[in-house]
């Protein structure tokens, strides 16, 4: 269940459209002992910002702002600048939301979604698509960075039958890979609904319709493949590592076998000798 200050069902941002702009901010913001008398729901923050506008704040480092002007939404981020971890910025994603009592909820051709109204549960279901798809794009950069480094590896690796690189080469790709895989795998559990929809039932077809109109699942599926590939990858060059290894120790077991026969054969030659 949501934990709600204000009754979403009841409270509304009092217009007619507003713009909505989910802000990557970092790997991580810290909301632990953020208590304010506004607060519409604790999981996620959510509370009312500027003179009429209304922000949510997401544990994987990214904050929903709705009908702020770009200086309150400068306050705000300035705000929690020193409780977001690993602080960076990507693509945002902007998208205008009007208010339509008589239609369908639904998005517009010019890129706009069109809702029964700007009520603070609508708004939590909105919030929830966009920072979702945000996150998915940081994640999906830092996957298909990867894989560009490993593509001329591989291809190598495919026209010359054996590891051309360094063993210091190796480590630090594996190193690149498993770093990913960390950080990506479980920040952002797409398929977990918005807490909301356990009192508000009734805006399970318009999270649908978003998260379908962000290809949220599709694009999470492709990431996690994507991330099996890069352990996958992780793996073969750890066993790649230790298969040079062991050819490496049984020539060196070998040529000391051999230096202790020469020596053998070279000390009964001397008594022979003497």
């Amino acid at each position: 269940m949501v934990e709600t200050i204000n009754s979403p069902a009841t409270t509304a941002i009092s217009r007619q459209a507003l713009t909505a702009r989910a802000l990557l901010l970092g790997e991580r913001i810290d909301t632990d002992g953020l208590e304010r008398a506004d607060l519409v729901s604790t999981a996620p923050l959510a509370f009312h910002a500027g003179q009429s506008g209304f922000a949510v704040l997401y544990r994987f480092g990214v904050a929903v702002l709705f009908g702020l002007s770009p200086l309150e939404e400068d306050e705000i981020v300035k705000k929690i600048g020193l409780r977001v971890a690993g602080a960076s910025r990507g693509d945002d994603e902007t998208l205008i939301i009007e208010a339509n009592p008589e239609g369908e909820e639904k998005a517009l051709p010019d890129g706009r979604l069109a809702v029964k109204d700007l009520s603070e549960a609508r708004l939590l279901v909105i919030a929830d698509v966009l920072a979702k798809s945000v996150a998915l794009g940081r994640d999906e950069r830092r996957v298909n960075a990867v894989f560009d480094t490993i593509e001329p590896f591989a291809a190598e690796l495919a026209a010359r039958g054996s590891p051309p690189w360094k063993r210091k080469s190796m480590l630090e790709l594996i190193g690149q890979t498993l770093l990913v895989r960390h950080r990506v795998s479980g920040r952002v559990a797409v398929d977990d609904k918005p807490d909301v929809l356990w009192d508000r039932p009734d805006l399970e077809r318009l999270y649908a319709r978003l998260e379908d109109e962000y290809d949220l699942t599709p694009r999470a599926r492709t990431l996690n493949a994507k991330i099996d590939v890069i352990g996958e990858t992780a793996r073969a060059l750890t066993d790649l590592i230790d298969a040079a290894r062991s050819v490496r120790l049984e020539w060196t077991i070998i040529i000391l076998i051999a230096m202790e026969i020469v020596l053998t054969l070279f000390q009964m030659w001397v008594a022979r000798m003497s």
